[in-house]
């Protein structure tokens, strides 16, 4: 009878040591959230709602603010010089994106192959995206000196004539090109090896066996595997190109007269040469949304490549 009240005593003291435990927490979170959100917060939304609050008031440095709407906008819409450089903007891209993508695929499928010294090669075509841009802008632009320059001096053996490279209106955008294909081209070459080194060679070995030529295997097998590596390629220099503003400020500050004023140079001068801050902060909000739309363009060409690629497995 003790025996049987004992084990009951322990059971119950067992039973109220369980129930006494106590309830596991929840873990929260947001303790670790809460700083990102704070650093988010203070450093891309705040100056955005700033400038959208910037944008709608009339604010020349020295002079009364006040509240003027979307007068800044409308006045954007019949203002030639913003159209010239949104036009200059996208001629820039475009040939930007260009240049440097056929040059470095070119570039990848040459050092894709195996020959000596390939390694020690492929470093020193990479060394130019290492240099920090206003001083290759320096050096380009004592090259681009029409008396003086190295690359006249170059071509007058091959009997062309001087050319004013920088300092002509209709030269100046390929020229600015020129030295960002020279800085870019191997970041496309590097991506593209990339994707060449993904790319399994049975393909290769199946169309030799049919009797393909080098264009024929270049053409139906390593384009269509490396495409979306090339949209990668695409959208990096797109969004890069498209905001350039060191290069072109530091070379032609967007002259000779406005030939080369893009829509960075021009906002700068609008708002730290003219000091019209509102409508400087009126055409930041225009230039973001043009960015947002062309990263949206091109971020659904690669969702559909992407697409294509995952179909044909």
């Amino acid at each position: 009878m003790k025996v049987s009240i004992s084990i009951e005593h322990s059971a119950a003291v067992t039973k109220d040591a369980q129930g006494s435990k106590p309830p596991r927490l929840t873990p929260n979170y947001w303790p670790f959230v809460i700083p990102a959100l704070v650093v988010i917060g203070a450093v891309i939304v705040f100056p955005w709602v700033f400038t959208l609050w910037m944008s709608a008031q009339r604010w020349t440095l020295g002079q009364e603010q006040s509240f003027i709407g979307f007068d800044n906008y409308i006045r954007l819409a019949s203002d030639a010089r913003f159209w010239e450089s949104l036009w200059h903007t996208l001629v820039y891209t475009v040939l930007s994106v260009v240049a440097p993508l056929f040059l470095g695929t070119l570039a990848a499928l040459v050092f894709d192959a195996q020959f000596p010294l390939r390694g020690f090669l492929r470093g020193v075509f990479v060394m130019p995206m290492m240099a920090t841009p206003v001083a290759i802008a320096l050096v380009w632009t004592m090259m681009f000196h029409p008396q003086l320059g190295v690359l006249n001096y170059l071509l007058s053996f091959i009997g062309i004539g001087p050319l004013e490279w920088i300092y002509n209106q209709s030269t100046v955008i390929p020229s600015l090109v020129l030295v960002e294909t020279w800085q870019w081209t191997p970041l496309v070459m590097l991506i593209v090896l990339g994707g060449l080194a993904a790319v399994p060679r049975e393909p290769y070995e199946s169309a030799e066996i049919d009797g393909a030529n080098a264009w024929q295997k270049f053409r139906y097998l390593t384009m269509p595997m490396i495409a979306p590596f090339l949209m990668i390629a695409v959208i990096i220099r797109s969004i890069d190109a498209v905001k350039s503003f060191d290069i072109i400020y530091a070379m032609t500050q967007g002259g000779p007269g406005t030939a080369s004023e893009t829509i960075n140079i021009y906002l700068y001068n609008t708002a730290f040469a003219y000091y019209d801050i509102g409508y400087a902060s009126a055409m930041a909000v225009v230039f973001f949304i043009v960015i947002i739309a062309l990263s949206f363009v091109l971020l659904m060409v690669r969702a559909r490549t992407q697409w294509n690629e995952m179909e044909d497995r």
